[in-house]
């Protein structure tokens, strides 16, 4: 007797390659990553296209990828931090304070910093636990605590400015600087340079000294992030605490656990970006981080991760932000007026969230 297809259960049933490619979130940040980068071919002009062209789109983008993949594994888990653009001038001015009025080393430096981000986000996520308010409103209320935080501080450190300044002298000489801070693979891009392989100055010197090292942490996390959410017990606990957190805790999901987690990995996030343009920089400013909040949850909303949580991909947010670097970046290799660039990004945000919507529910079934 031959079995219908009403006869065969639904747990063992085969998903074709499309199917199984449809279910994945970074699907439309790759299809609207295509649009843009075929917009611009036939648009841009210029060098925008070529090494040095690239990389003065990924070093803008890689910082707030960093951003965006704890804003992402935040969102997965069902929670906002609108505080990290505010952690960011915070955390910097921390980090100032340790490395040129404490003169501290950087193996000291960075660590308390991110200890100092950590505890702020550990601070965030119990409150939302312990009260049940939305995180949206309590890492409202952060943000300007820790912008106000930051103003405040950084003029008791100063005798008045706004501005704390030497961290790139008290720095340059710290064998640390170098993974924080410049280029990676400068030798490998002078090699290429001697055999011709990389455009060069005609003193022989690459354009292209290296890959900026927000670039390798970026990648670095977005690999990392990616085999947690994907190949671990704990990606499964995030995606069940931002599903349902109530089905997760009956099921033995230590949801708050996760939440709290979640909380200090998005705060450190903001820190390691301040810290490096803090190092890059050589200074501090209270409004260093402004909007990076709003910009980081966009570029995770284009990168397939949900408003309502238990959905979203690290990979998809880091594709997010090269987007949002692009377009930014892209419209002044264009005769197109910049100020669009925020018409774009509303419409880019809009689309995303329509299309996200439209292809789960049409591979789940969902009415």
């Amino acid at each position: 007797m031959t079995a219908t297809s009403a006869d065969i259960d639904e747990r063992v049933k085969s998903e074709s390659l499309m199917v199984r490619l449809m279910k994945r979130p970074e699907l439309g940040a790759i299809a609207g990553l295509i649009v843009v980068v075929i917009f611009f071919i036939f648009t841009a002009r210029g060098n925008m296209f070529t090494l040095s062209g690239a990389i003065n789109i990924l070093t803008p983008a890689a910082q707030l990828g960093i951003l965006a993949i704890g804003a992402s594994m935040l969102m997965i888990g069902g929670e906002f931090d609108l505080s990290i653009g505010a952690m960011m001038a915070f955390a910097g001015m921390i980090f100032g304070a340790c490395v040129v009025t404490l003169g501290l080393p950087l193996i000291l430096a960075i660590p308390l910093t991110l200890i100092c981000a950590a505890i702020i986000g550990l601070i965030n996520g119990q409150i939302v636990i312990q009260t049940g308010l939305p995180s949206f409103i309590v890492t409202l209320a952060l943000l300007f605590i820790l912008e106000g935080a930051s103003l405040v501080g950084l003029k008791a450190l100063t005798g008045g400015s706004t501005q704390l300044r030497g961290v790139r002298d008290a720095t340059q000489e710290d064998w640390l600087a170098p993974f924080f801070s410049g280029d990676a693979f400068g030798g490998l891009f002078r090699w290429l340079a001697e055999n011709g392989l990389v455009d060069t100055f005609n003193n022989g010197a690459p354009k292209v000294p290296g890959i900026p090292i927000e670039i390798v942490w970026a990648v670095g996390l977005t690999l990392v992030a990616t085999f947690v959410l994907m190949r671990t017990q704990t990606g499964n606990w995030i995606f069940a605490s931002g599903g349902d957190r109530k089905a997760a805790e009956n099921s033995g999901v230590p949801v708050r656990s996760v939440k709290t987690g979640l909380f200090m990995f998005a705060a450190c996030c903001a820190a390691l970006v301040a810290v490096i343009t803090v190092l890059d920089l050589g200074s501090t400013d209270p409004k260093r981080g402004f909007q990076k909040e709003f910009h980081a949850i966009i570029a995770a909303v284009i990168g397939g991760c949900l408003l309502t949580g238990g959905y979203g991909s690290a990979i998809g947010a880091f594709v997010g932000s090269v987007i949002f670097g692009m377009a930014s970046i892209g419209l002044t290799f264009t005769k197109i007026d910049g100020d669009w660039f925020k018409v774009f990004l509303g419409g880019m945000l809009l689309l995303a969230v329509l299309f996200n919507n439209a292809v789960r529910k049409r591979v789940t079934g969902e009415r």
